[in-house]
């Protein structure tokens, strides 16, 4: 049976890329070595006999609510200077929603760069980019400083609206997805896309798209 040591943000820590001295070591990592160098995601301690669902299993996990076409149910959130925000702020204009683990995790904040060092092209684009994350204002505050991000950080304390959009989990639920929704000036969703393994892949897809609207 399987036992994962999940602290707050451990959940976020790279896999171990060096092979264990003992096979049943507790850190023994569970991913190919070419998957450890793209993963951002899971500390695992497990027994020998853990055993893998397999994917017939986990079909119905993985769908999500909110697809292309559809308008995704509102919300009101506290932004890193703990207002509160509603995406309704956002109708008349294209806005990029972009749910992510957590704030200060090695993907994330790779993420969260990409999406500065492009965001004059989403203003170019008359694009907002909104980030969300069960971090509270202060931490999403002190993300935003410390990397100068100029865009909104909500939290979503409890994720509540994680789970209203059906944002898929990875990793057999232990891991918050990392999903990306493009919704247009009617705030009708035009892209989903989830990548937890290339974060830096969100901005290409996004831009790429809000350049077609």
């Amino acid at each position: 049976m399987a036992t994962l040591t999940l602290p707050k943000h451990s959940i976020l820590s790279l896999l171990p890329t060096q092979s264990p001295t003992h096979p049943l070591s507790h850190n023994f990592p569970i991913l190919s070595k070419s998957s450890q160098s793209q993963f951002y995601g899971l500390q695992v301690s497990y027994s020998s006999s853990l055993s893998i669902p397999s994917f017939s299993s986990m079909k119905g996990s993985i769908s999500a609510k909110v697809n292309k076409g559809t308008v995704p149910p509102s919300f009101t959130l506290k932004d890193q200077d703990g207002r509160n925000v509603s995406l309704s702020k956002f109708k008349g204009k294209p806005v990029v929603v972009y749910f992510y683990p957590a704030d200060e995790t090695p993907g994330c904040t790779k993420q969260a760069c990409a999406f500065r060092d492009s965001y004059e092209k989403f203003k170019k684009a008359g694009a907002e980019v909104v980030g969300i994350s069960g971090d509270d204002s202060s931490s999403h505050k002190a993300f935003a400083k410390k990397y100068r991000l100029p865009f909104t950080l909500l939290s979503d304390e409890g994720n509540k609206v994680r789970k209203d959009w059906g944002v898929p989990a990875d990793l057999f639920g232990t891991l918050p997805g990392r999903q990306t929704y493009v919704l247009d000036k009617k705030g009708v969703v035009q892209l989903v896309y989830n990548n937890q393994f290339q974060p830096e892949k969100h901005i290409d897809e996004t831009l790429k798209l809000l350049q077609s609207l």
